[in-house]
Formats: C-alpha cells, structure tokens, sequence
C-alpha cells in the first residue's frame, strides 16, 4: 500500500543516457558481473535513523524536514508508522536490507521494562512487514550514546551502573537482531572515550570494554546467535579520544584482549575522512587484517571539520572502495547501508528518494570500474612489478627469513650502488581516470 510515497514510482534501471532523476542510470541489479549479479555485489542497505527519524536539526537551528510518519502524538503510533514508511521506501527502491539502533524503532519508556515492550510490540511489526517481503535486516545495533545516562560513556563508563545498564540494553538488541534474522550486530562506541585524561583511568576503561566484547560473545553463543559481530570505527565526536580511533587501533585493541576471532570491522566513509585516512585506506587496511565485515557507504564535506554523512556520490572514492570490496571477495554477510542524510535544504519526502539514486549509482559506477580494473590487472601488475625484487636474489632470503643483519651488511657491502625506479604516481592516477571514464 502507497501512503508515504504517493506519488513516487518503483524505481527502475533506465540505463546512462535516461533524463528521469527517478530511475537508476547505472545501478541494474540483475545486471551480472562476473558469477554474481549488482544486488549481490553491492548488498544495498537503508540506514532507518537517518532516514526515518532524522529531523534536520543542527546546531543553529530546528529541524526542516516534512515527514507525515512522524505526525503522530503517541509515540507507539509514531514507531509503526515509521515502519510503515521505511518498508514502502526499501520496495520502492528495492533495496534488500535495513539496518538500525534499538531507540530508532521503538521509544525509551520511563523504565528499562516498560522500553523493552515498546522494542517487542514493534519487533513483531517489523517481522509483518518483512514476511510479506524479501526485505532483510543487514545488522542492527544499540544507541548507547543518547541518553543522559551515558554522559561518561556506556561500557568504559566510570558509573557500574551504567556498565550494568549497557549490558541489559546489548542484550535486548542482540535478541532483537537475531529474531529478525540479522546477518551481523554492530558495536559502535559513540562515547567509549575520554574528553580528558586528567580525570580518566584509561587502563580500567579499555578493560571494562574488553570485558563487555568477552560478554556479548558468551551471550550469542548462549541463545545461538551467529551473526557476525561488527565494530565501527570513529576517532573523535562526540568524545574528543575515542578508543575505536581507526582500524589499525580497533585490531591492536582485539589482539591484545585476544577477541580478534570473534570480530570484523564495520567501516564508514566519513569516519575514515576524520581520522586522517582516505576510505580506500580503511577498508585496504582491513582487508590485508582479514577484518573487512561492512560498509556505511557516506562521504563527508573536505571544507568542514565533522561528520556530515552526506550520501555518496563521487565516483573515484565508490571506485577505490569497490576496488578493495572486490579484492576482499565481496562483504560476505554484510552490506553497502547509507548512513547517510539528506542535506537540511532537502527536506521533502521525494529528496529521500533521489539521495538513494543518486549514492545506488555512484557505487553501481564504482563497481563496474572496480571490476574492469581487476579483470585486466592493470594496476596488480604494476605492483607485482614494483616488488619484483622481493622474489629473487637477496629479497626473496629476507621474505623467507633466511638473512639476518650480519648477512645484510655483508651484502650491502658489495651492492652500494643502489639504483631506485619511479613510481610512476600521476601515471597511475591517470590510467584510474581513464577507466572512470570510459568504462
């Protein structure tokens, strides 16, 4: 039934010479690609707190944005009709998965009994929507970061019981995820952080957030959850230090509490942006650690400081990523989920619309380059070539670890004259140009 979206058609692949901004110009989800099809590539998912619950507020002013789901006073009534609303979108844009926090489907009540029978009624109303669909749920998550409560974090809290509190509301999130079926639960710290050591005991911190992974691992092993457990990168906002600053940060934190089996890294666009890091980087980083799980597919503004999770749209970056998606062979259980807002300005239901249209396609087009790219080897050539002399002679002794420094001196001795090859940088920036552009 059309209740929301009245007036917006089923979106369909028209191809890169169609003028319809409500139809896809590169993204035809049966189109194939090698053994799999673009759907199956790209595992599309919507975000439902940005889409369904944002209001387009910021620091400076109120929200803008017209959302007839969000007229309602009860805020029972408010919930179903945001499931409403988020099933008829997904359809329309024929997106396969959706992902969510626990306080984006259902209101917090007065206490944690009361929030989590608000979490069960609308739980079964999702679970009306999907039967009656092939829609899935990608991952889902707690927000541990809204509520006063978590004012000094939520598992590195300095309060057990707020430590107590987190665990309680995990749990409900874990079962909620697994009885719907999710492929994945995501853990991000929005607050597992310091805002100054002056008052923090670090050590204890990174502890009690170990001991918390440790916990949410027994608990799915104990009611059969085997979804694949997420963790989300971010290096500061809300804290200034957050302890999940990148991936290579994440992997050394599960190594060293020895969680790294139990853990793959759920990485976003915006997030790598401001941790100093190109995308290409956080998701290359995670591939070669074996850890690559997920993606929240956004971008940010280069003139501003924060997040600002704009919807993807430029194709170099959607290229790279898919490069190393590509490389990583696919997601597996995860996703490509929009995390992702409509700018303030664009506050009209059907601007939802072509904000999916317009990120679906720049990772359709990121794909189909991605691929070509690999299919010819251009660039895997050029870097087997670069490292050739980690194949032969004194480079493949050192690989196998067969020379130590005395041998290396006594080589360096007789080979002084070293003679180095360009790395031919702007070459390769232009030959990935050329592909963007004519593939």
């Amino acid at each position: 039934m059309t209740k929301y979206f009245k007036d917006i058609p089923v979106i369909s692949y028209e191809g890169k010479d169609s003028k319809n901004p409500l139809a896809f110009k590169y993204y035809n989800p049966k189109e194939k690609l090698g053994s799999q099809t673009m759907e199956e590539h790209l595992r599309f998912s919507m975000s439902y707190w940005h889409t369904l619950t944002g209001a387009g507020t910021d620091p400076f002013g109120a929200g803008t944005m017209i959302r007839e789901w969000d007229h309602f006073a009860d805020p029972m009534d408010k919930a179903k009709a945001r499931v409403e609303a988020a099933f008829e979108l997904l359809k329309k844009l024929n997106i396969p998965f959706f992902c969510f926090h626990d306080r984006d489907i259902a209101p917090e009540g007065s206490t944690l009994r009361q929030t989590n029978k608000n979490l069960d009624i609308i739980v079964e109303y999702i679970k009306q929507f999907m039967n009656d669909t092939d829609i899935q749920l990608l991952w889902g998550t707690a927000n541990a970061f809204g509520h006063p409560r978590y004012v000094h974090g939520a598992a590195t809290s300095c309060n057990a019981d707020v430590f107590a509190y987190v665990a309680a509301q995990v749990k409900k999130a874990i079962e909620i995820t697994y009885e719907l079926g999710g492929k994945n639960y995501v853990f991000w710290g929005g607050r597992e952080g310091y805002e100054t050591l002056l008052n923090t005991n670090m050590k204890l911190e990174l502890d009690n957030f170990a001991r918390f992974l440790q916990m949410a691992v027994d608990y799915a092993k104990e009611i059969g959850f085997k979804g694949q457990f997420l963790i989300e990168p971010k290096p500061k906002e809300p804290t200034k230090h957050q302890y999940d600053f990148d991936v290579a940060t994440v992997f050394g934190f599960l190594k060293k509490y020895e969680l790294d089996s139990y853990f793959k890294m759920n990485i976003e666009a915006n997030h790598a942006t401001l941790a100093g890091h190109t995308f290409q980087h956080e998701l290359h980083t995670a591939r070669m650690y074996g850890i690559l799980g997920s993606v929240d597919a956004n971008q940010g503004d280069p003139l501003l400081g924060w997040d600002t999770d704009q919807f993807p749209t430029n194709i170099y970056d959607t290229t790279l990523a898919m490069y190393e998606i590509l490389k990583n062979d696919g997601l597996h259980q995860g996703g490509l989920n929009f995390d992702a807002k409509v700018r303030r300005g664009s506050f009209e239901p059907i601007d939802l619309v072509y904000s999916y249209i317009a990120g679906m396609d720049a990772f359709a087009r990121g794909l189909k380059v991605a691929y070509k790219l690999l299919e010819d080897k251009t660039i895997e050539n050029f870097i087997d070539k670069r490292y050739q002399s980690y194949t032969e002679g004194i480079g493949k002794s050192i690989v196998e670890g067969k020379v130590g420094f005395k041998e290396l001196e006594e080589y360096a001795l007789q080979n002084d004259q070293i003679i180095n090859v360009s790395g031919r940088q702007e070459m390769l920036e232009g030959i990935l140009n050329q592909y963007i552009l004519e593939v």
